[in-house]
């Protein structure tokens, strides 16, 4: 995992908000673009940052491009960040 561009995916309001529309089963970019009040040039930009991080998977279907949630990524970075944190939980009780 590259978590640079994880992270970086992550920071934008419209591709968290993204995430959380494919949290409920795969779009297609036509779905995606109509959510928002940005052009779908922006929205394309958003799901390649996305797709880079690993965070979505696409498909074609015809002249369709379907994209999908990649919970995998979000798992390894739930799996990091409870490290760290029971890495600080230990250093305050020594």
């Amino acid at each position: 995992m590259a978590l640079q561009y994880t992270l970086k995916a992550l920071a934008d309001p419209i591709r968290r908000e993204i995430l959380n529309m494919l949290k409920k089963g795969r779009m297609s970019a036509g779905e995606i673009t109509d959510h928002f009040s940005v052009t779908g040039a922006s929205i394309s930009r958003h799901l390649s940052i996305l797709k880079e991080a690993d965070l979505i998977r696409d498909s074609r279907e015809g002249k369709f491009i379907y994209y999908e949630l990649n919970a995998s990524v979000l798992e390894e970075i739930l799996l990091w960040i409870t490290d760290l944190k029971e890495g600080d939980e230990n250093e305050k009780t020594k």
